[in-house]
């Protein structure tokens, strides 16, 4: 369904050739929005674009870490020359290292925090300064995890990573609400992305069995939630964390691990 609800709006998403991120880019540009998506991997990026261009819709790629601080102050760069401006800047990009607390190496916790704490930081901050400059607000989400609330086995660094994005929406509700930008994060529970299935390809029924509602969430559950957030109508919320996970968070019953013990 397609309403114009962002028509005028410009809006970058970052880890968008895939899963909840394409979803999400797919959604706003589906409503109107013009969207810069965003894929370390470049083929993937133009393809995703294209997809969503083949729908009638503007979307163009831009390939890049965001890791790379670089990569994410000229992906707000290429948004403004490309459509003039920036109103939302959705910070998804991020990526799960499983592995035992004892055996973590360095390497292993140096990119999971350069993608996901460092990329969506400056990421934010350069949208925020572009946002700022505009003098008509903006939106920023970050893409938190049930894991920054509960904890979950082989995760530690990860759901570390997703904690500290949801105390960063806090903290910079002080910085941005005088510019009108607000800043919020979405913890999605278990979702069948690509990357959820190649770690485990029974990841829908695995997770299936210990969540409430019965089955695991798909992107568009994600990207529904985040249209909130970003719409005008969320004015009034800033600082805030949803939790999408089919009620799992209530009672927190661990699935089976056997992908990463097999490792």
């Amino acid at each position: 369904m397609t309403n114009g609800s962002f028509e005028k709006k410009v809006a970058i998403v970052t880890g968008a050739g895939v899963g909840i991120g394409y979803a999400i880019a797919e959604q706003l540009a589906l409503q109107g929005a013009s969207v810069l998506l965003n894929d370390v991997d470049k083929a993937v990026a133009e393809e995703a674009a294209g997809q969503i261009r083949a729908a009638g819709r503007i979307c163009q790629p831009f390939a890049g870490d965001v890791a790379n601080v670089e990569t994410v102050r000229g992906m707000v760069a290429e948004a403004v020359k490309l459509f003039g401006r920036l109103d939302i800047a959705v910070c998804n990009a991020g990526l799960t290292v499983w592995g035992d607390f004892f055996e973590y190496t360095q390497e292993m916790f140096d990119r999971v925090m350069s993608v996901n704490l460092r990329g969506s930081y400056f990421l934010a901050q350069a949208a925020a300064r572009q946002m700022r400059e505009q003098g008509q607000g903006g939106r920023i989400l970050f893409m938190s995890s049930v894991t920054g609330h509960q904890a979950l086995q082989y995760l530690s660094a990860y759901g570390m990573s997703k904690a500290a994005l949801e105390m960063l929406a806090r903290n910079l509700v002080v910085e941005l609400s005088p510019y009108k930008i607000t800043v919020n994060c979405l913890a999605p529970g278990a979702t069948t992305t690509p990357r959820n299935l190649v770690d485990d390809p029974n990841y829908d029924t695995v997770w299936g069995k210990v969540i409430p509602v019965g089955k695991v969430g798909k992107p568009d559950d994600i990207a529904q939630a985040a249209l909130f957030f970003l719409s005008d109508g969320a004015s009034q919320v800033t600082g805030q964390t949803l939790i999408v996970d089919g009620g799992w968070s209530a009672i927190s019953p661990s699935p089976s691990l056997d992908f990463v013990e097999k490792k």
